[in-house]
């Protein structure tokens, strides 16, 4: 990736408030540092030690969590701009608590914790995008984390049906995505999620077939 379209890339981040000669400088001499990841590749395990801010310069991530009963259970996604490990990285301990894996080729913009802190200590305007950013991610990731542990199957499928239909802006609704991808989002087993569904037919919630569903309320 060459540097210029780096640094546009960046004109979403907390780095934003630096100038391009600045970020130039840094990319030339390892202040900043580029790293690449292949779809489906694991970036950080649960449990891995967080020693590093990453920046999404392009892609897009998921964080997941392996359930006790093994179903893997989708918290939440992450695009172009957004931060990874900013919320741990300074707290007493800083390892991940959920995997971060890519679902798409992704390429992050990488600084080091002894790194950012001299930065952060330096420069008050970053250090104020990074406070906003890394809450603002701290509040998504504890809203989605909130919503998967206190909702049944039912409510959660709902509440993704709905968004489905006001995104498509009609009641029958194409699913964008596999039975297996989307029981997966929603932490359960595929057979778990058909046999949710049949019974919100039975129960006159929907229709559905192979590539559709039709909201009845």
């Amino acid at each position: 990736m060459q540097s210029k379209t780096i640094l546009n890339q960046l004109k979403i981040s907390p780095l934003h408030v630096f100038d391009q000669t600045t970020l130039h400088e840094w990319l030339n001499t390892g202040k900043l540092h580029i790293a690449k990841y292949g779809k489906d590749q694991v970036i950080h395990f649960e449990g891995d030690i967080c020693d590093k801010m990453e920046i999404l310069l392009s892609g897009k991530v998921a964080i997941k969590h392996i359930t006790e009963d093994g179903n893997v259970m989708n918290i939440a996604e992450f695009n172009k701009g957004d931060l990874l490990g900013g919320n741990l990285l300074f707290t007493k301990k800083p390892y991940y608590p959920m995997m971060i894996i890519a679902i798409s080729d992704v390429e992050v913009l990488t600084i080091k914790k002894d790194q950012l802190f001299e930065m952060l200590s330096e420069y008050p305007m970053f250090l104020k995008a990074y406070l906003e950013l890394t809450s603002e991610n701290t509040f998504i990731l504890s809203s989605k984390i909130k919503l998967h542990v206190n909702l049944t199957l039912r409510d959660r499928l709902l509440i993704y049906l709905k968004n489905e239909s006001k995104h498509q802006m009609k009641k029958t609704i194409t699913i964008p995505e596999s039975k297996k991808a989307l029981a997966e989002k929603l932490g359960v087993e595929r057979t778990s999620l058909s046999r949710e569904l049949k019974k919100m037919k039975d129960d006159g919630l929907l229709e559905f077939d192979s590539k559709t569903i039709t909201l009845l309320f």
